[in-house]
């Protein structure tokens, strides 16, 4: 059965009332028939329905065996970690999302967790800097914000000849385009806020494990710490998969022609982009992704962040705002924003220049994207023509 018609039928059809839609379950408690006695669900915090559909879809979505729904992204990252005690480690990639590195910087550094980053593109680079310590591989590929793509098949069997888990953040791809536990990961993340969600409405976070004992222990996590997804949170998500497959390839296509068109442009110094053959391990992205997602960063060769901020002013169709992954087109530039948390010194040894911009490509004509980043573009190369007239 093809890819489409798996994510559009992965959502059951309610046994209860044969509703296409699935119920929200708006409830905070449930009625037992007797004390310990009842239909599956005692408390929302625990369990919810509307939720658990949610959580089965993304497990089958994923190959998975569990799938566990968080109130956030960093929530959900927030679980995965909460598997390690101090003095374990965390092999990470290095161009990696602001709010991931401040979570295991300035929080789990104070409780013994240590992170090693490295940029994880060269198998070489992950092997020499494994430690007896590391307990957890993270990748990003695509990564936030370069796009950065890593070989997880053959990090897989890195990690599990070192005994290691593996987790993949797999909100760039989405698993319309990408199943890292079938390529050998042990976990999956999403920020469900971004392609899942796919309308720029709700905040969410989901994990994915390949074993029923990693997923209980996160199950557990989840219960404990209660950064749980909301039912209607959850039926948003639900809905919002129905249409992830159309939508995430209709992203790419734009995506690329954009990528294309950043690449031939005078006032641009470096395009990143999977699907472009000059990308750095683009035959690993062509061989671990059905296309290449709709995320496009770009260098300005002004490598200054006032000319990044020149552009990302000036866009009409692209909105200026955080996040990603919606049907209308956002921007950012991530030193000053996505990325500040993570310092200016490491930022750029990871690729995070500060001329560098990012672009989420929506659903819009790409024509009309071309011509909008084309006069944001013609502002900057004004603004330089007269900065030298100035200083001639």
């Amino acid at each position: 059965m093809s890819k489409a018609t798996t994510l559009i039928h992965s959502i059951p059809v309610d046994p209860l009332t044969g509703s296409v839609s699935v119920p929200i379950y708006q409830t905070s408690t449930f009625v037992q028939e007797e004390p310990g006695v009842h239909k599956g669900y005692d408390y929302a915090r625990t369990n919810n329905p509307t939720r658990a559909t949610l959580e089965d879809i993304i497990a089958k979505l994923e190959g998975g065996s569990t799938g566990i729904a968080f109130a956030s992204g960093l929530a959900a990252i927030d679980a995965v970690v909460k598997l390690l005690q101090s003095g374990d480690e965390i092999l990470a990639v290095d161009d990696i999302y602001g709010g991931a590195f401040r979570l295991f910087t300035h929080i789990y550094g104070k409780f013994g967790i240590k992170v090693n980053y490295t940029d994880t593109t060269g198998i070489a680079n992950v092997v020499d800097a494994l430690t007896p310590q590391t307990k957890l591989i993270w990748l990003e590929t695509p990564t936030n914000p370069t796009l950065k793509i890593s070989d997880i098949e053959a990090i897989a069997e890195i990690a599990k000849q070192n005994n290691i888990l593996l987790c993949v953040d797999n909100t760039f791809a989405s698993p319309a385009l990408q199943q890292p536990i079938k390529l050998g990961a042990d976990i999956v993340v999403h920020s469900a806020t971004k392609y899942l969600g796919g309308h720029s409405d709700l905040i969410a976070g989901l994990v994915v494990t390949k074993s029923e004992e990693v997923g209980a222990q996160i199950k557990f996590i989840q219960n404990a710490s209660g950064a749980i997804l909301s039912p209607h949170d959850s039926w948003l998500v639900i809905r919002g998969v129905e249409t992830l497959h159309l939508r995430v390839q209709q992203h790419s296509r734009n995506a690329l022609a954009v990528a294309e068109f950043l690449q031939q442009h005078p006032a641009v110094d470096k395009v990143y982009y999977p699907g472009l053959k000059s990308h750095l391990n683009h035959e690993i992205a062509a061989k671990q992704q059905s296309a290449f997602g709709g995320i496009v960063s770009f260098n300005l060769k002004e490598d200054r962040a006032e000319a990044a901020k020149q552009v990302v002013r000036n866009t009409k169709l692209f909105k200026l705002a955080e996040s990603l992954g919606g049907v209308k087109s956002l921007l950012c530039h991530p030193a000053t924003m996505t990325h500040k948390s993570i310092p200016a010194e490491q930022r750029h040894a990871a690729g995070v220049a500060d001329s560098l911009v990012r672009l989420s490509v929506g659903l819009e004509e790409v024509e009309d994207l071309i011509e909008d980043i084309q006069q944001a573009l013609a502002k900057v190369n004004a603004h330089q023509l007269k900065s030298l007239s100035v200083n001639v």
